[in-house]
């Protein structure tokens, strides 16, 4: 079966073939962070507007790198949710205008679900059970996860996600956008012991996060220094790069060990934009080595937003459940979508964990 998988949730326009039997036959992927640079963030109408002129390039160049023609797809899915509704509705049409066009069945997918079962992409995927660590510009979420539409929600922010605070503290200290690999970037230059930030929540007592206090200590210890960041000297702000990422990096790590104990699990899966942190991934590997755990990553081509892992994520639904895709053209698309109503296909509810 090939699944035509469409992602426009964001600021990403993604589009991929997943055969089931082949695997990943082509992607395509176009980023609008130039356009968005220069307003500091995105713009949802400009980044609606570029999906609708990207979508159908991609989509061609995907069918001509896969060799392949329309008629060849078996199912397409889209991200149904959670996004900016312009930019998911232009998604949702380009999916749906296409499957009436050439009467194949689509569904919507759970933009989170395909960043939890993209390491399963990878030439090594980790096997069911595992915890995941999803943590991006908008959501930091430790699961349980079983299976397809096997989800536990284990803990999660109370306020910033993990990315909003790299992002957000970037820009306090003048940096680019995005600030995540900006940030990361600098803090290799900084002191470790210049400035040491608060932990939120490193001891509470469940595996809740909170990121809102990080960012606040930053703005306090910018303004100690200077009226604006853009007086601050490049090595104070490499050292304040470095205690905001030594800080934010122990939380998430210690966060994951204590999932790790609380479900008895000893495989860990990191997915989502922030996963391609290098800080992140040197310290989970620390970890993991000292307590004999494994540690799951996807490829960095797909932590960021990416037409593959909706059409995995679509594929292994449909491979488990055939009639998950409807010739229903209609569509909906739905920006605030809670992980925890998600469904999982029939056949997931009879599959024991491995």
């Amino acid at each position: 079966m090939i699944v035509l998988g469409v992602e426009s949730s964001c600021d990403e326009t993604g589009l991929a073939l997943y055969d089931t039997e082949r695997g990943l036959l082509a992607h395509a992927l176009h980023s609008q962070v130039a356009m968005h640079q220069e307003y500091g963030g995105v713009v949802p109408e400009l980044a609606s507007r570029d999906h609708i002129r990207r979508a159908i390039p991609l989509l061609q160049q995907t069918l001509a790198d896969a060799g392949i023609g329309k008629a060849d797809i078996d199912a397409i899915a889209y991200t149904q949710g959670p996004g900016l509704a312009g930019a998911l509705l232009v998604g949702a049409s380009v999916a749906c205008g296409l499957a009436l066009a050439i009467d194949r069945p689509v569904l919507g997918i759970h933009h989170l679900e395909g960043h939890l079962l993209s390491p399963l992409l990878a030439s090594k995927p980790p096997a069911f059970p595992f915890v995941a660590l999803l943590v991006s510009g908008g959501h930091t979420q430790l699961m349980r996860v079983d299976g397809v539409g096997r989800y536990e929600l284990l803990g999660e922010t109370l306020d910033d996600a993990a990315g909003e605070a790299f992002d957000k503290s970037a820009k306090l200290l003048g940096l680019g956008y995005p600030g995540g690999p900006e940030i990361s970037r600098m803090a290799e230059f900084g002191d470790p012991k210049a400035y040491t930030l608060p932990r939120p929540m490193l001891h509470s007592k469940n595996l809740d996060f909170s990121f809102s206090g990080l960012k606040t200590a930053v703005l306090t210890v910018v303004k100690q220094q200077t009226a604006t960041a853009a007086n601050i000297c490049e090595q104070d702000k490499a050292n304040i790069a470095r205690g905001f990422v030594d800080a934010i990096v122990e939380v998430l790590v210690a966060k994951c060990l204590a999932a790790l104990k609380q479900t008895g699990l000893k495989r860990l899966v990191i997915a989502g934009g922030v996963g391609a942190n290098r800080q992140l991934r040197s310290a989970l590997d620390a970890m993991a080595a000292k307590r004999r755990y494994e540690v799951f990553y996807p490829e960095l081509q797909f932590c960021t937003d990416n037409g593959a892992m909706i059409a995995f994520a679509g594929a292994m639904r449909l491979r488990l459940q055939p009639d998950a895709a409807k010739r229903e053209y209609g569509f909906g698309v739905r920006p605030r979508w809670p992980l925890d109503e998600l469904k999982p296909p029939e056949a997931a509810l009879a599959t024991p964990s491995a």
